[in-house]
Formats: C-alpha cells, sequence, structure tokens
C-alpha cells in the first residue's frame, strides 16, 4: 500500500528568507543549466517529477545541477565514497551566519573579500566556501584530515574562476587537533563554521542510514547504501558530535583573538546543556545559539566569542572596513 501524499507547500518558509532553495525543485530549469541531470528524472509513485534520492548518482547530480545554476559552480566532482551534502540547510548555515554579522553592523551583512571564514572538515565536497563565496564574496580557508578530500576541494576551486584564490585549502595532519597545526601566527577570521560528526560508531552511522533508506523506499532495508555518501572521519568520531565540539570548545580558548564568532552546528539539543557547561569553563564572553529549521528536521547553531562589546567594535572598525553606503541593508522577518 503507497503512502498517503503529502500536500507540498509552494515555498519552503522554515528556511531562511535568503535562500534560494525556498521553491520546489523546478527540474525544467535545472535540466536547463544541466542536462546531464535529464536521465535522473522519474515520476514518483504520486506522479510528480522527482529523483531517486536513494540513488546516490542522481543525488550527486541533483547536487551539480543545483550549484550550476544557482551558485555559477561549473566544475564539481567528489571523489565515490564521499559526503555529498543536502545544499538548502548548508545555504541556511551561511545565510544566519550573515545575520550574525550584521549584529555588529547595524543590521548590515559585512560582504566582500575582507570577510574571513575557516571552514573545519570543509570536505571533498567544499560546499560551505562555495556558498559563502557566491552569496557574500567572502574568503575561506577550509581544513581537513583526509589528504583526498583536500585533494578533491583543491580541484573543484582550481576549476571555478569564482573560487581561485579566494579558497584556500589546509590538511590538519595531527587528528587529535582542530585549530591547532591549522591557524598560523598572523590568522584571523570573522568565522569558523563547523558541520561536526554526527555519530560515536560506525555502527550507529549505518544504523541512521537505513532508517532514512527505509523512510525513502517505504520498506525495511538492512543494506547501507549511503545515498549522500560520507566516509568515517565525516559521518563519525569517539564521542560523536558531542565530544567533538566540546574539544572545540577547549581549543578555541587558545585563539581567543584571532577570531571574532567560533560557530558549530549542533544536530542533537541534548548535547546543549554539556556544551553550555563547557563555554562556561573556558570563560566565552558572549553566547547565541540560532534555531533553524529545514522542513521537519529542527538544527541550530552555537556561536561564542571571548572579545567584549570594546573589543568586538574595535574588530568590526579595523578589520571590516567597509566604506559607508557600500552595504546595502538586509531586513530579516524574525520567525
Amino acid at each position: 500500500m503507497l503512502p498517503k501524499k503529502k500536500e507540498h507547500p509552494k515555498e519552503k518558509t522554515s528556511l531562511h528568507p535568503r535562500n534560494k532553495h525556498r521553491q520546489r525543485y523546478d527540474f525544467p530549469m535545472l535540466i536547463q543549466s544541466c542536462p546531464e541531470l535529464s536521465p535522473f528524472i522519474r515520476l514518483n509513485e504520486f506522479k510528480d517529477a522527482s529523483i531517486d534520492f536513494a540513488n546516490p548518482d542522481a543525488v550527486i547530480m541533483l547536487n551539480k545541477a543545483l550549484l550550476k545554476h544557482y551558485y555559477n559552480i561549473q566544475y564539481w566532482q567528489i571523489p565515490s565514497g564521499y559526503l555529498c551534502p543536502p545544499i538548502p540547510g548548508r545555504a541556511d548555515y551561511i545565510h544566519y551566519l550573515a545575520d550574525l554579522l550584521a549584529v555588529s553592523n547595524k543590521g548590515i551583512i559585512p560582504r566582500g573579500d575582507q570577510i574571513k571564514c575557516l571552514d573545519i572538515g570543509v570536505g571533498a565536497n567544499c560546499i560551505y566556501p562555495i556558498i559563502g563565496r557566491a552569496e557574500n564574496g567572502w574568503q575561506f580557508i577550509g581544513s581537513d584530515i583526509d589528504v583526498k578530500a583536500i585533494s578533491a576541494a583543491a580541484a573543484i576551486v582550481e576549476k571555478n574562476n569564482s573560487l581561485k584564490e579566494k579558497i584556500t585549502l589546509r590538511l590538519q595532519k595531527n587528528t587529535n587537533n582542530i585549530f591547532n597545526g591549522i591557524l598560523q601566527a598572523d590568522d584571523y577570521f570573522d568565522l569558523t563554521i563547523c558541520n561536526p560528526p554526527f555519530h560515536a560508531s560506525l555502527e550507529e552511522a549505518q544504523s541512521g542510514t537505513l532508517r532514512k533508506l527505509s523512510n525513502l523506499k517505504h520498506k525495511k532495508i538492512t543494506k547501507p547504501i549511503l545515498n549522500f555518501g560520507g566516509k568515517s572521519n565525516e559521518l563519525w568520531c569517539a564521542g560523536g558530535e558531542e565530544r567533538f565540539i566540546q574539544k572545540m570548545i577547549l581549543e578555541s580558548k587558545d585563539f581567543a583573538t584571532s577570531c571574532f564568532w567560533f560557530t558549530s552546528l549542533v544536530a542533537k539539543s541534548d548535547h546543549l546543556k554539556s556544551i553550555y557547561a563547557t563555554l562556561e569553563k573556558v570563560n566565552a564572553v558572549e553566547v547565541k545559539t540560532i534555531a533553524m529549521a529545514q522542513g521537519n528536521k529542527v538544527s541550530r547553531f552555537v556561536a561564542w566569542t571571548f572579545l567584549n562589546r570594546e573589543q568586538q567594535q574595535k574588530w568590526v572598525r579595523e578589520k571590516w572596513k567597509i566604506e559607508a553606503g557600500s552595504q546595502r541593508m538586509e531586513v530579516r522577518s524574525s520567525r
């Protein structure tokens, strides 16, 4: 028996107002930009045009089409088995980060090369630098512990003129470190970005994948095919998300004056209590939790800074150097 068809709204109002992906996928438009997507389009059980989201090749091709159409990315290839991120949710994080910076700039989003971001765990897909660069003109450094991921991300940067010399990739040689070994003496960042490994073990990651595939196929799936991919370091680590973020917070204290806002996605709300306790332990001056939602999924990111208000104002004056009138006001309705 087929599941009852869900009524899909014309606009995904849970996504950030500036998110380009609030409308349902316009497959004819995407095929125009990326004809290679066409063979993957099919009618689902409700006779709606779609792709098979349980097919890794289809998901990758959809991402290629989205990146080409909305972000002018002409080349985007990831090695087999590596994480293929859902782009709408990744874009949301970037837009909410822009709002976070705008708070210190009279509601105006600071754009351009003077805004520098560090993407911790950039992955082979390089997705946050791609979107951050296209939407706001920010510069990025992406770090990762995986040599192959760094190589793939470097190829994406090199083969897209809009990314060249705007995104730098650095290999983290010590898997026990996050900032140490990546941040150099003269580095400073307005933002650090991180989508930490969620699961605490390979078995837990595979179990989660089986649940997702079973929901997509409307039947029990026992073989863990990763439709969105993901290597071990992308999906799980000892202690999972909670321990990873705690370690990041502890290490961030050593770079207190090198970054305006440290941030990390937090997938599970149960982890917030220990995260807040760790932030209190390192004497973070200001902590913010920003709620996000993609459809039925509720997420958030935590942001913390060691700069007091006077230091924040000095940072904006000296590092952003935004000329009057060069930025347009962004107004975002609150939910």
